[in-house]
């Protein structure tokens, strides 16, 4: 392991490691407005939501590095109170991109970029029609992280209303990550799509305990075949097969399990989803 001491480095090279290391991170693409009534959009990246009730998102527009100077969205938002936080998806990914050029102080990013403003019904701000999710925000709070170049601003915002595609919608009623398309950030000139198989669905827990994997046997458990993933799915289970489950199991197999054959079994089967046939091939070798 390389170690680093914060304290010890230079900003630049601090910044660039945790933008690389603490990722993918969502955007916000936030829309305000000056005290004139301009309207300004800019992306960030140091953004998520923090609550529920009430609904809070937080973003960060972070003091610029070279030339510790604030950006508009942050003087906007301590002026107004009230910001529009649209999510980006993969279709206006270098709209996105391009609105995040240092434009002159007026300038009108919605227009510089080629996106379409519309009113937003509770807060001044204008929202991004593209944008298949737009967020208009009241700001409760912003809480300075710093005065050098790279402290961050947390703007912590409370959700007004949410305006939410049609189009995003699954048949069973949720939003569907792959009608979503949304792109996140990474570092340098990175980014990361959640669409495809890079978006995938784990299950959650559920009110049975998992054994854990201190309760796998260390023959299991010390596998030079099983991963990491496949000990944490074994784990998973609330309870083992019965004896009489194993046992149909290797009579269905018709054919004797040594411990490599087995555990390449179980970790095709864990591959395909069958945690239990997995745990029947384990304990087969048990079982014989």
């Amino acid at each position: 392991m390389r170690s680093y001491n914060p304290s010890e480095m230079e900003t630049p090279q601090l910044h660039g490691l945790l933008l690389s290391a603490v990722a993918p991170r969502p955007i916000a693409f936030v829309s305000t407005v000056d005290r004139d009534g301009r309207p300004n959009l800019a992306p960030f990246s140091f953004f998520n939501v923090f609550s529920a009730n009430p609904p809070i998102a937080i973003f960060s527009p972070a003091r610029r590095v070279r030339g510790n100077s604030t950006k508009h969205t942050l003087d906007n938002v301590e002026t107004t109170k009230e910001c529009v936080i649209n999510v980006v998806s993969y279709d206006i990914l270098h709209q996105m991109n391009l609105a995040s050029c240092e434009f002159g102080d007026g300038v009108n990013e919605f227009e510089k970029a080629g996106l379409t403003g519309i009113s937003s019904e509770v807060v001044s701000p204008l929202r991004v029609k593209e944008s298949p999710v737009q967020l208009e925000c009241k700001v409760k709070e912003v809480i300075k992280l710093g005065e050098e170049g790279g402290a961050g601003n947390l703007v912590i915002s409370e959700v007004v209303r949410m305006h939410i595609s049609e189009d995003v919608f699954g048949e069973d009623g949720n939003l569907d990550p792959q009608k979503l398309d949304l792109v996140s950030r990474m570092g340098q000139n990175w980014y990361c799509r959640a669409n495809g198989q890079a978006v995938f669905e784990v299950p959650k827990p559920g009110r049975e305990l998992g054994i854990g994997v201190d309760s796998i046997p260390a023959s299991i458990r010390n596998s030079l075949i099983l991963t990491g993933n496949d000990l944490g799915k074994l784990g998973m289970a609330s309870s083992l097969p019965s004896n009489s489950d194993v046992k149909l199991f290797s009579e269905t197999l018709g054919k004797s399990l040594n411990i490599e054959s087995a555990h390449i079994m179980a970790h095709d089967l864990l591959l395909a989803g069958k945690t239990e046939d997995a745990w029947k091939a384990l304990l087969t070798l048990e079982a014989n």
